[in-house]
């Protein structure tokens, strides 16, 4: 009854691993989940009292397609400011998510058979869309010695003939290091150099960074000439602690942006209107909750690096930004948990006894194409980053 396309389809890991977490709660299970990227902090007061006012005064019909014309504006304006090159509202497409758009774009774009660079570690819905747009997810393997970060020789050596896009995510989801602005630099030169190559960057943790720069790092901060083949991906998800809000966008050419939009309009109709207002709201007043959440997010991330610091078995990757925790548990690979009485082979192994063993809940790094890792977000109460740290402990003194 199904089509290939579905029997092929498997469900977002990271979903998955919470929805396990979730269930032994359910079950009066004390787990402590480290899986889904979602802010811990509320939405913005003034995100919400704006969706409130919207359904108050009735703002709760259809909108355009591709988002109202007010936050479309309030977008390309930001986003002018923050790239140093010029958006107008016709640029912009809003909808469902960053996580949908990113998708629409992937659909207009892509062709049977044209390749997507996806550099690995990725976010694991990356290649799972790609395919479903009837592109060929291309990986390329960044190790630890680049930072896990792509380099202009890797970029290089992978472009080939069936190239169509690269996707670049800074800071990164899994690992949280940003490109510094030498590294683009070389990244654009490539580019450059491949004139048939679009590049989708991944901006929807370029706010949530730990260090006294308002932004990440970005390509067209150092090569503003790539903008025409350059697709902005960004929304209120992280930055303003809207998941469920759904508000995401694109910004780039009309010749993509236009079609992105006659596709929403085929599939969506449009996004919330209540959302819309929300997000609007958050992007013209949420600056000063912004730094107020930033300096607790530095916090949590400091107080849980330096608890796992000490652990025998994890070699820890200071992030730059976003919520992660990229461990390397390669050391505690081979070895057998006392407990579990089971020799630990692999990532996902590991993942399925710390849960089952620590309730802990992790994101195995085989998952984002990373053997030998574990994915951990530290957007959770301190007291749970406490318990996760001692429960680390407990897992060492089992295999060590």
């Amino acid at each position: 009854m199904i089509s290939k396309r579905a029997k092929a389809l498997k469900p977002s890991p990271t979903l998955a691993m919470a929805n396990r977490a979730r269930e032994l709660q359910a079950a009066g299970k004390d787990v402590v989940s480290l899986t889904v990227g979602e802010p811990d902090w509320a939405t913005f007061k003034v995100a919400s009292d704006a969706g409130i006012e919207a359904i108050q005064k009735g703002f709760t019909k259809y909108t355009a397609a591709h988002g109202i014309i007010e936050l479309r504006q309030e977008v390309a304006k930001q986003t002018s400011a923050q790239m140093g090159v010029s958006y107008s509202a016709n640029d912009v497409v809003v909808g469902c998510g960053a996580k949908y758009i990113l998708y629409s774009v992937l659909m207009m774009i892509l062709d049977s058979d044209e390749e997507v660079l996806i550099p690995a570690p990725y976010w694991v819905s990356y290649p799972v869309m790609v395919e479903l747009a009837g592109g060929v997810p291309k990986f390329i393997d960044c190790p630890a010695e680049t930072n896990f970060k792509l380099t202009a020789k890797l970029l290089s050596a992978a472009i080939t003939p069936k190239t169509k896009a690269l996707i670049l995510c800074s800071p990164s989801n899994p690992t949280g290091m940003q490109y510094s602005r030498e590294e683009l630099s070389e990244l654009a030169q490539v580019l450059k150099n491949n004139p048939q190559v679009v590049l989708i960057s991944d901006d929807i943790y370029n706010r949530l960074i730990f260090s006294e720069a308002a932004l990440s790092p970005h390509i067209l901060h150092v090569a503003p000439e790539l903008k025409e083949r350059t697709i902005l991906v960004n929304g209120v998800s992280k930055t303003y602690s809207m998941t469920g809000w759904r508000v995401g966008w694109a910004l780039g050419p009309q010749a993509v942006i236009k079609p992105a939009a006659d596709f929403l309009s085929q599939t969506t109709s449009s996004i919330s209107s209540i959302s819309q207002k929300a997000a609007l709201a958050a992007l013209l007043n949420g600056e000063p909750e912004l730094l107020a959440v930033r300096k607790k997010l530095a916090a949590k991330k400091d107080q849980f690096y330096a608890s796992l610091s000490g652990v025998k078995g994890l070699k820890l990757n200071a992030p730059d930004g976003a919520f992660y925790l990229w461990i390397d548990v390669r050391e505690c690979l081979g070895r057998t948990h006392k407990k579990a009485n089971r020799v630990i082979k692999n990532s996902s192994e590991l993942a399925e006894v710390l849960l089952t063993d620590h309730l802990v809940a992790t994101v195995p790094g085989s998952e984002f194409g990373a053997e030998g890792y574990l994915r951990l977000s530290f957007a959770t109460s301190q007291e749970n980053l406490a318990k996760a740290a001692q429960r680390f402990q407990d897992l060492s003194a089992q295999l060590f």
